[in-house]
């Protein structure tokens, strides 16, 4: 296991499955409560730790949605991203795929550009200075309405340029994909690549929905999909990546504990899973984390750490030349790894 731990370690990395609002750690929550005179529920980082006993989705995103109202100013969202790329550059991450939620911050009176130009200023720092290429991932908030998300994604098209595709997150059960047909059509027809939120809590049928319907190119979560034989088969075929997320499947009582995870199952299957970290901050660990974690929960072998990796490459929304390199990467550190 030593050695299996320091391969993890030193893996070059692809995170696809990342909401950058829930990389707020309470200490930055409270810094950024002070800067900006916002009033929280809560008054220490202790406090703020002791209410992440989630019972599912529902009680998870009530607190996300506090913590992110300190979220303001342009260097608001810097602090934020600029924090999460300095974590993962230590765990090896080589390319993030990186989800925010507009909706949110709108709500507060924060401007769509002030948002998105918080978060690429520390994208851009991140790849000059860490080495990290990135992409972002504008999602629309599935309880609440279709027309609410049309309007999203037109107040997104003047900054088209700096967003690589859209995606459905929030709570999912009572939610189905199908609600969002037309703007995810209007999306694609805008260019933008195509990812969706399903099968976590809610049913197989909505994993279906997002591929059929929406046009999802990958499946956030997708965990349920071993309920269906034929969801499996088409999963499979089309070679649909599953952006899993262990230890946020745990924390919102999806699974009751990680030995109890299906990672393995779904890589035994065929499918091309991968490891993520979700809401980090909320969850207990990021992208590093999730991959220890779930090895020693479900005896990992190399050979899966290694095809995870592979396939979270596989799944970038880059192109090919750069998923060369990032295979290139990966051998290369594989060649000097005791195996």
């Amino acid at each position: 296991m030593k050695a299996l731990k320091a391969m993890i370690r030193g893996i070059p990395k692809v995170e696809l499955h990342l909401h950058i609002e829930g990389t707020l750690e309470p200490e930055l929550m409270f810094d950024l409560e002070q800067r900006n005179q916002i009033t929280l529920p809560y008054r220490s980082v202790e406090e703020v730790r002791s209410a992440y006993d989630f019972r599912d989705l529902q009680s998870f995103l009530d607190i996300y949605y506090q913590g992110a109202r300190v979220l303001r100013e342009e260097r608001d969202f810097f602090d934020l991203t600029w924090a999460y790329l300095e974590r993962v550059h230590e765990q090896n991450v080589r390319h993030a795929e990186i989800f925010f939620d507009p909706q949110v911050h709108a709500t507060e009176g924060v401007p769509f550009g002030t948002v998105v130009g918080g978060i690429q200023r520390a994208l851009a720092d991140g790849k000059s200075r860490l080495g990290i290429a990135s992409g972002l991932i504008m999602c629309f908030l599935r309880d609440r309405s279709a027309d609410e998300a049309m309007k999203t994604l037109e107040a997104a098209l003047p900054f088209k340029d700096q967003i690589v595709g859209v995606g459905l997150d929030s709570a999912e059960v009572g939610n189905p994909p199908e609600k969002f047909l037309d703007v995810f059509t209007r999306a694609r027809e805008e260019g933008f690549r195509v990812v969706a939120h399903a099968g976590e809590e809610g049913p197989p049928e909505y994993i279906w929905q997002a591929i059929d319907q929406l046009g999802a190119e990958r499946i956030d979560h997708g965990v349920r999909a071993v309920e269906d034989k034929r969801l499996i088969e088409r999963l499979r075929k089309d070679r649909i990546p599953l952006t899993v997320c262990p230890l946020s499947n745990v924390k919102l009582r999806v699974f009751d504990k990680l030995e109890e995870h299906n990672l393995k199952v779904l890589l035994d299957l065929g499918l091309r899973a991968t490891v993520n970290s979700d809401d980090p901050a909320y969850f207990g660990g990021y992208i590093g984390d999730n991959f220890l974690e779930v090895a020693d929960a479900l005896h990992l072998a190399p050979e899966h750490i290694e095809q995870l990796v592979r396939n979270s490459i596989d799944g970038a929304f880059v192109d090919t030349s750069r998923k060369e390199e990032l295979h290139k990467e990966v051998d290369s550190y594989l060649m000097g790894v005791e195996r």
